[in-house]
Formats: structure tokens, C-alpha cells, sequence
């Protein structure tokens, strides 16, 4: 297999951006290596994202908001969610309304799920897209 390099910026809340690149066989667990040390480091932040401009869109979009902040690259139940939602946003919501969201996030692409109903797991289904913050690209 050629060489490859793989690039990742991160830019922090203040708008300063990281790089951090990886020249050599890149295989997707090499990939989340690199991106659990991200993590590690803080996650990746969405500049002109505030919890105010949050507040304004629905329930769903709010659900969606908390997988890709809490939860992008671990697995998680729906009671994790919901306890991540009811502490981020201050607002009640229910359980079955958040299990709700996660099956439509699933059906959409997004999620994968794991066990039976009542020990299921979700994980953020991650890959490259042409805006995302990591390009892979041919030495």
C-alpha cells in the first residue's frame, strides 16, 4: 500500500486552528487513534456555534447537537443522552422522545445500534466528508 498522509485541523473557541498530520499507512483504526487524541484534547469546536443559537432549533436538531458533542466517537445508551440533553439545555425531555430521535438518526445514516432493546448502544457513524476538518490525501 502507498504511502498516505492525513491532515486534521481543529479550530478552538478563540478561532485559533491545530494541524496535526500523519504520513505513513493510514487504516481507519490509525484514523480513530488520531481522532480519540482529539477528543482527549478537547473535541472540536464549531466557530459562531453558540448554546443561544442552539435554543432556537428543535428538540431533534438538540439531540443531534448532543451526539456530536458528547458522544462522537464512544458508544452510548439514550439514558446517556437524555442526561447529557437535561443538563446542557436545562429542559426536560423524555426518554422515549430521545430513543425516538436516536432510531430517525439511525435511520438517516448517522448512528449504528448494537443489542437488544433494552441494553442497546449507539455509535456516531464517523466519515470523511468534502467540508469535514480531515482530508486523507495521496503522498
Amino acid at each position: 500500500m502507498p504511502a498516505r498522509k492525513m491532515r486534521v485541523e481543529v479550530f478552538d473557541e478563540d478561532g485559533n486552528r491545530y494541524t496535526i498530520t500523519f504520513e505513513g499507512e493510514v487504516t481507519r483504526e490509525k484514523a480513530l487513534r488520531l481522532l480519540n487524541i482529539i477528543e482527549l484534547l478537547g473535541g472540536v469546536h464549531n466557530k459562531g456555534r453558540s448554546k443561544a443559537n442552539i435554543l432556537n432549533v428543535s428538540k431533534f436538531d438538540r439531540t443531534k447537537a448532543i451526539v456530536e458533542k458528547y458522544f462522537p466517537f464512544i458508544l452510548f445508551s439514550s439514558k446517556d443522552v437524555f442526561k447529557a440533553y437535561e443538563q446542557e439545555f436545562n429542559e426536560l425531555i423524555s426518554l422515549s422522545t430521545v430513543s425516538t430521535y436516536l432510531a430517525r438518526l439511525v435511520n438517516r445514516g448517522l448512528l449504528t445500534k448494537q443489542g437488544s432493546s433494552h441494553n442497546r448502544v449507539y455509535r456516531k457513524i464517523t466519515r470523511p466528508a468534502q467540508n469535514e476538518l480531515w482530508v486523507i490525501e495521496d503522498k
